[in-house]
């Protein structure tokens, strides 16, 4: 009976990892599968907040921490990065200083916020990050002069992001197309995402299968027992409250130079915070594969639902009733119905509940 259940864990397992392995190859070669601009911003996207949503997913999903602030942290690397970028021009010496900056201020405020807010209950704790973030909301908006307030700030890339870079040429000079796709400055932006998302996932990947995380896993599951056996669980939560930070300002940081554009809406809205929440739950807390499908569903139905349901519609004419129901206007109908039946089915996420079936089968 071990055997069989040692193998079937691992079965389950490795059906979860091979899932985010197809989705890893199809975010590799995405610029050549999909070669229209709004499916390489998609990708792009889905990048960011796989890196996003791990990083929450090591408070929550790891450690039991509930907080609202992860994109008042992920809105330091951006406003970093674009206020350099913005005032030294393009290059990657605003870039490096501008990441730097907003990981510095991400772990000032982390630090602090854990210090503080830490000793008490869950629910306190969350309430004080979600005043914490909205003050940096309102900040952001009124510091104009800096933030560009509501507005944002728009800026350059460094160069050889520019659309106009040319990577590879042919003989006549002209930028070589590799399967239809150009090797220009957009392609090297994107593996810059890429690469940078993925050096940061494996970071955090290989830290929760560390000393470190065994004992934040003991913390999460009972923290009185831990803190009778000698840990100091205040700071235990305040390191990681910090690392998630840090990691999250990065992406921020990583989203700035991808963008060309940093504001209150792409960088610190609270919709952000949403997301991340709905990607957790929806991939499985604690799991870390989570986060990658999590964040590659919830951005896609984002993005293609409403195109799938006017299609539906279109095909429904001349039905009753249907094809208003499946206009495209009401894809947040239809997003929260498929949501609630997410989490009826798969309780701990798609990930969390086939590893858990496959061990408990």
């Amino acid at each position: 009976m071990t055997n069989q259940t040692g193998t079937r864990t691992t079965t389950g397992t490795l059906i979860v990892k091979g899932t985010v392995a197809l989705i890893a190859a199809l975010l590799l070669f995405a610029p050549f599968l999909f070669q229209d601009v709004r499916s390489l911003e998609v990708a792009a996207r889905i990048c960011i907040f796989i890196v996003l949503v791990a990083s929450f997913d090591l408070l929550i999903g790891y450690t039991g921490i509930v907080s609202f602030a992860h994109t008042m942290f992920f809105g330091f690397g951006a406003y970093g990065a674009a206020i350099l970028l913005k005032q030294m021009g393009p290059g990657w010496t605003p870039v490096l200083l501008g990441a730097v900056a907003g990981v510095a201020v991400s772990i000032v405020f982390a630090v602090a916020i854990g210090l503080l807010s830490l000793r008490v209950k869950a629910i306190f704790f969350a309430m004080i990050t979600l005043a914490a973030a909205s003050v940096v909301l309102v900040l952001a908006s009124q510091l104009s002069h800096l933030t560009g307030g509501e507005d944002g700030i728009t800026y350059k890339a460094p160069d050889l992001f520019k659309p106009a870079t040319k990577l590879l040429t042919d003989a006549d000079g002209k930028v070589l197309k590799v399967f239809g796709v150009r090797m220009n400055g957009k392609l090297a932006a994107y593996y810059f995402v890429f690469a940078s998302c993925l050096v940061l996932f494996l970071v955090m990947l290989r830290f929760t299968v560390s000393p470190v995380g065994t004992v934040l896993k003991a913390i999460r599951e009972n923290e009185a027992r831990a803190e009778a056996i000698g840990y100091r669980v205040v700071a235990y939560r305040t390191f990681v409250f910090c690392l998630s930070a840090a990691i999250a300002s990065l992406a921020g940081t990583v989203y700035a130079v991808w963008l060309k554009y940093t504001g209150p809406d792409t960088a610190l809205s609270f919709a952000i915070m949403i997301d991340i929440l709905l990607m957790v739950v929806i991939g499985g807390m604690g799991t870390m594969w989570g986060a990658v499908i999590g964040a590659v569903l919830l951005t896609l139905a984002q993005y293609y639902l409403r195109d799938l349901m006017g299609a539906a519609s279109a095909a429904l004419e001349g039905v009753p009733i249907l094809p208003e129901l499946t206009a495209p206007d009401r894809w947040l109908f239809w997003l929260g119905i498929i949501f609630i039946l997410l989490v009826y089915f798969f309780p701990k996420g798609i990930a969390g509940t086939a590893m858990e079936k496959g061990a408990r089968s």
